[in-house]
């Protein structure tokens, strides 16, 4: 099975958003998909790109290919240049728990303040 990690549109009408999915090649933009990897919202200002690193690695490592607007998602990420310098995915889970943390973090000293 080829798996292409590809974009997936939600949203409404004329507002789209986006899910970064890994999918087998042939099963339709919106159908079935194996895992959803992050989102993308262009209609931010600045645009929200959330990917689960480790997950995005972990796919690309199996062989999935990233279309071309997913593959500069993943290079803005990170995750591009994560996996073409082998880090570990390992490393890369707990760089996202330490970033989950740090969030909860700054949230929890925001809703006291």
């Amino acid at each position: 099975m080829a798996v292409r990690l590809r974009l997936a549109r939600t949203g409404k009408k004329k507002q789209p958003s986006y899910r970064v999915v890994a999918s087998d090649a042939r099963s339709p933009r919106d159908g079935r998909f194996i895992e959803i990897v992050g989102t993308y919202n262009p209609r931010m200002d600045p645009s929200e790109i959330k990917i689960n690193n480790a997950r995005a690695v972990h796919w690309l490592r199996e062989g999935a290919q990233p279309s071309d607007r997913v593959k500069k998602l993943l290079q803005v990420s990170g995750a591009w240049a994560a996996f073409e310098d082998g880090v570990s995915i390992a490393d890369l889970e707990a760089a996202d728990e330490a970033r989950k943390g740090a969030e909860a973090t700054t949230d929890s000293v925001e809703a006291s303040a």
